[in-house]
């Protein structure tokens, strides 16, 4: 078991290196354009990490036996006009959310 002043150091020691690997790209690139390579994957990376958790989410969803996947295709088809009508990612996916929920408790 850590004494109190151990956690305090561990607490400390991972906030600071957390705090210098978030600085780290803004020291780095402040002065100059990141590499072209590094454009990349920040323009192309979140939607692909967005499909692959869309896919992970929905790999156990039994379409072809009742309730035949409702709350998940309703609160698919919620979030993506929800995201397209007001453009808010946190109304997308509270919203989603919620209406998941509400449906998985009532079907």
């Amino acid at each position: 078991m850590l004494s109190l002043q151990d956690a305090m150091i561990a607490t400390i020691g991972c906030a600071l290196v957390i705090f210098l690997t978030r600085l780290f790209p803004f020291a780095l690139f402040s002065k100059r354009n990141p590499p072209k390579i590094l454009q990349f994957v920040a323009k192309y990376l979140p939607p692909m990490v967005m499909a692959v958790l869309i896919f992970y989410c929905l790999r156990n969803i039994s379409f072809t036996t009742s309730p035949y996947g409702l709350a998940e295709i309703i609160s698919i088809i919620f979030i993506v006009i929800a995201h397209l009508w007001k453009g808010n990612s946190m109304i997308s996916i509270f919203g989603g959310t919620i209406i998941y929920m509400v449906l998985k408790a009532v079907l």
